[in-house]
C-alpha cells in the first residue's frame, strides 16, 4: 500500500475535528491542491494543553495522493479450526481469558472457558437491577461475568507497562471485533461502556466459531492435581473437566478462589495494593482546570487528569479516571459497599470521577498477620464492611463533600451525583483507617496545588474504592509462567497479581497462551 508521505501536524481543535478542514491543512503542509489529497489516515493523536492560551492537537497522519487511497485495515490473525485440538481450560472470561483463548486458537489449541458469571446481555440485566438498588447477584455484577470488570468500567485501553509486549495486537483485536477507529490512534484510547459489550460478544462468537467452548454460570470449586501436574477442575455442579493446562484468570475479586487455593496448600503471596475513595467533580470544573478556558467547545473531549504525590513514604494517586462518567456499585458480596467508575464512549456525563487511592504495603497490615498470604484480602474486606455499615443499606454509598473531608467536618448535605443507587452523608474522616485517611487528606491538598480549584466542596468523595488490584499474588516461574508447585497451572492477569487493567491483562493472557505453546515444542 503506497502513500505519498507520513507527516506531523499541530492544529487547533476545530481544524483537527472537521474532516474538510483537516484535509485542507494537510494539503497546505505538503503543498498540493486539496483535490489532490485522496485520503488522510490518522496514525497518532494527542492533546497538548500545556499552553494557557490555546489547546493544540498533535497529529501524525498518512497522506494519500497520486492515485493511492487508504485501504481497509488488515489484521495479522489466523484463527485455526480447533474443535478436536488439545484442550486448555481457562478459568475466567475477562480480558486475560478472552485474549488467551484467541491466541490459543491461533496456536492450535482448543480453549474451554469456564466463567462463573453470565454472558454479557444477561449480565446487563443484573447490573440494571443493582443500579436501581434492587439487589446484588453475587455471581453476575460489575466484576463477574463475560468480559470481566473492564466491560462495565469504561473500556480504557491505555497501559504504561511495556514489559509484557506490544499492545497493538490488543487494539487491533478489539477493532477487528467492532471497536471504533479512534482506539488505533488516540493517545489514551477507550471503547466506552456502551460499546464494549457488543465487542465482547463478537469475540465470543469468534472463539466459538473456531471450535472453542465457553461455559457460563459455571463455577470452579477445585483444581485437580496429581503428582504436581494439573489434571483438570471440578465445578460447583460436580462436573469434572480434564486438561493438562489451565490458565487461571479469575480476576481480582474471586476471593473464594484464593481461599480454595489456600486451603489446598497451594502457595500464595501477600502483595501491595491500594485503596481509597472515588472523588467526583463537575466535568466543567475539570475542563476549566485542564484546558484553561470556561467552555471547552465541541471539538475537545471531556478533560481527564492524572495526579500523584508522596505522603509519609506512600504513594497517593488517581486511578481509573473517568471523564464524563458515572460512579457505579462494584460489590460482589452481601454486606460490603464498593464503588468503581465508568464512562460511555461519548463521555458526555456532566460529572467526572476518579479513584484516589493510597499505596498499601504488606508491612502496613498490622493486626492481620495471622491471615498470612490473605492478610491484605481480610483488610480489604473489613474496609468494605465499614463502608456498608456507614452507607444507606443495599448499594447506597457513604459520601462526604471534599473540603469537609479534608478538614474533618460533617457534610450536612450533598450535591448531585452520578451514582444511581444513591448516597448518604457520612463522616468518612471518622471511620476510615487513619493511615489511609491522613494520607488522602494531605494528598488532596497537594493535588490542589497542581490543579488549582480541585479542592472544592462542589466535589464529593464516595466510599469505597478498594478493588484497584489484587492484594494476593499467585506465584509463577518467571520463565515458564507456571506455578512453582504445579506443572500446567498458569496464574494469569489481575487476579494472579500480574496485570492492572484491560490491556495489561489481555497481554498477560496472550503471554500465558504462548508459554503453553512453547512448553509443547
Amino acid at each position: 500500500m503506497a502513500f505519498l508521505q507520513n507527516i506531523q501536524l499541530t492544529l487547533l481543535p476545530e481544524q483537527a475535528g472537521e474532516p474538510a478542514r483537516l484535509k485542507e491543512e494537510v494539503a497546505k503542509k505538503i503543498r498540493v491542491r486539496r483535490e489532490e489529497v485522496n485520503g488522510v489516515r490518522i496514525i497518532r493523536k494527542s492533546i497538548d494543553a500545556r499552553s494557557r492560551s490555546q489547546v493544540k492537537i498533535n497529529l501524525c497522519v498518512d497522506v494519500y495522493t497520486q492515485g493511492t487511497k487508504p485501504q481497509p485495515i488488515s489484521y495479522p490473525f489466523e484463527y485455526k479450526e480447533v474443535h478436536n485440538a488439545e484442550p486448555v481450560l481457562i478459568i475466567g472470561a475477562g480480558p486475560a481469558g478472552l485474549f488467551g483463548a484467541l491466541r490459543l486458537i491461533e496456536l492450535g489449541f482448543k480453549p474451554i472457558i469456564i466463567e462463573r458469571g453470565k454472558e454479557v446481555s444477561d449480565r446487563k440485566k443484573d447490573i440494571a437491577q443493582l443500579n436501581r438498588n434492587n439487589g446484588l447477584n453475587c455471581e453476575s455484577n460489575y466484576c463477574f461475568g463475560e468480559g470481566g470488570a473492564g466491560t462495565f468500567s469504561d473500556g480504557k485501553l491505555f497501559t504504561r507497562s511495556k514489559k509484557k509486549g506490544d499492545c497493538s495486537r490488543i487494539l487491533l483485536t478489539f477493532h477487528q471485533h467492532g471497536a471504533q477507529d479512534e482506539i488505533l490512534y488516540e493517545a489514551h484510547p477507550h471503547i466506552g461502556t456502551d460499546r464494549l459489550p457488543t465487542v465482547i460478544k463478537k469475540m465470543r462468537e469468534t472463539i466459538l466459531a473456531h471450535g472453542g467452548e465457553i461455559h457460563f454460570e459455571t463455577k470452579m470449586t477445585e483444581i485437580l492435581v496429581k503428582d504436581q501436574q494439573v489434571e483438570g477442575i471440578v465445578t460447583a455442579d460436580g462436573q469434572r473437566l480434564l486438561a493438562k493446562n489451565i490458565i487461571l484468570a479469575t480476576g481480582h475479586s474471586s476471593r473464594d478462589v484464593y481461599a480454595m487455593l489456600h486451603q489446598a496448600g497451594i502457595q500464595l503471596e501477600c502483595k501491595g495494593f491500594a485503596m481509597g475513595v472515588r472523588v467526583e467533580h463537575p466535568q466543567s470544573l475539570i475542563d476549566s482546570i485542564q484546558y484553561h478556558c470556561k467552555n471547552r467547545g465541541k471539538y475537545l473531549p471531556s478533560a481527564a487528569y492524572n495526579v500523584v504525590t508522596q505522603v509519609k513514604d506512600r504513594g497517593v494517586y488517581s486511578f481509573c479516571m473517568c471523564p464524563g462518567g458515572f460512579i457505579v456499585p462494584a460489590s460482589t458480596g452481601e454486606g460490603e459497599c464498593v464503588v468503581n467508575g465508568m464512562s460511555p464512549s461519548q463521555r458526555n456525563s456532566p460529572l467526572a470521577n476518579a479513584a484516589i487511592v493510597v499505596e498499601i504495603r504488606p508491612e502496613d497490615l498490622k493486626g492481620y498477620e495471622q491471615y498470612g498470604a490473605l492478610a491484605g484480602l481480610r483488610f480489604q474486606e473489613e474496609y468494605e464492611r465499614l463502608s456498608f455499615q456507614n452507607g444507606g443499606g443495599n448499594a447506597v454509598a457513604p459520601a462526604q463533600r471534599l473540603v469537609d473531608f479534608v478538614n474533618n467536618r460533617s457534610s450536612r448535605d450533598l450535591p448531585k451525583t452520578s451514582y444511581l443507587p444513591g448516597i448518604v452523608p457520612s463522616d468518612m474522616h471518622k471511620w476510615m483507617p487513619p493511615f489511609i485517611r491522613e494520607r488522602m487528606q494531605q494528598g488532596f491538598k497537594d493535588f490542589d496545588r497542581k490543579m488549582k480549584g480541585y479542592l472544592t466542596n462542589e466535589a464529593i468523595i464516595v466510599g469505597v474504592e478498594s478493588r484497584t488490584s489484587s492484594p494476593v499474588r499467585i506465584p509463577r516461574d518467571p520463565e515458564s509462567f507456571q506455578h512453582p508447585q504445579i506443572k500446567g497451572l498458569y496464574p494469569c492477569g489481575e487476579g494472579a497479581g500480574y496485570a492492572g487493567g484491560i490491556t495489561s491483562s489481555a497481554m498477560d493472557g496472550i503471554n500465558c497462551a504462548e508459554k503453553i505453546y512453547e512448553a509443547k515444542q
